[in-house]
């Protein structure tokens, strides 16, 4: 097998096996952004998985993330990256590890801005861990959000415009991935709890938190308005769709949807488009 094919094969398995959200609509991508979304989706995982990391100390999370952060500013030396991580290998899951071949699958003309926003969130994700995710205002939720989230918006607008020129509201694409965390930020609260952290801001309830969810998820609605290619449109509608729907199966008392409203919620996008 050719170099080139076993990349491919690799990232697509690794893509199915760490993402609930994105696997569908990635599958549903022209080839060349398929592999564009596949690859820049693995460089963010592999970030957030140290972040998320339920044995790791903040200390260690944030040393991590700033050193990584760094080397992604530069031409990414993958042996300088996994003698950072070394002392750590055996904690951290295979997407993390191989964070080095994601950005050698990444297509040269847009690795640049992948690694850019890579950087950025994994700074930002230092920031907080440093915090130790102590949210206090409305502010510092948006702070979070668009670090862990938001960015991946702003990567995608930057995705679309390499690949066709399609302009995007930068402001709108941090909306819609700011609505999607939002939704993960609720399914997951009593887990968060049982760490220690809570992503309310003081003085808010979940109800609050339903509602700022909402309010992103219909900003997430007008970002998609500058899109014109129908598989582009089809991966932004359905992890919008999902979330949507999750938040409506959590209002229900249903911590998330079956995998049959998944399948024919994905039908019934694929026919309205």
């Amino acid at each position: 097998m050719k170099e080139s094919k076993k990349r491919y094969v690799e990232a697509m398995r690794m893509l199915k096996l760490t993402s609930r959200t994105f696997y569908i609509p990635i599958t549903l991508l022209e080839p060349t952004l398929k592999k564009t979304v596949a690859s820049a989706y693995l460089c963010m995982r592999a970030i957030d998985e140290i972040e998320d990391h339920e044995d790791l100390e903040p200390a260690t999370k944030d040393y991590l993330l700033q050193e990584t952060s760094s080397l992604l500013k530069h031409p990414f030396d993958h042996k300088a990256y996994l003698q950072l991580i070394s002392p750590y290998s055996h904690q951290l899951p295979e997407v993390t590890l191989k964070l080095g071949d994601w950005i050698t699958f990444c297509p040269s003309g847009i690795v640049n801005k992948v690694q850019e926003s890579t950087s950025i969130m994994a700074d930002g994700m230092s920031k907080w861990a440093r915090k130790d995710w102590h949210i206090k205002s409305k502010e510092d939720l948006n702070d979070y959000t668009y670090y862990v989230a938001g960015l991946v918006g702003v990567m995608l607008s930057d995705i679309w415009e390499w690949r066709d020129g399609t302009k995007t509201d930068r402001d709108l694409a941090i909306a819609y991935g700011r609505g999607l965390q939002t939704v993960n930020i609720l399914r997951n609260q009593q887990e968060d709890l049982e760490r220690g952290v809570t992503f309310l801001p003081y003085g808010w309830d979940t109800d609050d938190l339903f509602h700022y969810a909402e309010k992103n998820l219909a900003l997430g609605d007008q970002y998609m308005k500058d899109i014109d290619s129908r598989s582009v449109l089809l991966f932004c509608k359905v992890p919008l769709a999902l979330a949507k729907k999750t938040l409506q199966a959590m209002k229900n008392g249903r911590e998330k949807m079956s995998r049959s409203q998944v399948e024919s919620t994905v039908e019934e996008i694929k026919k309205s488009i």
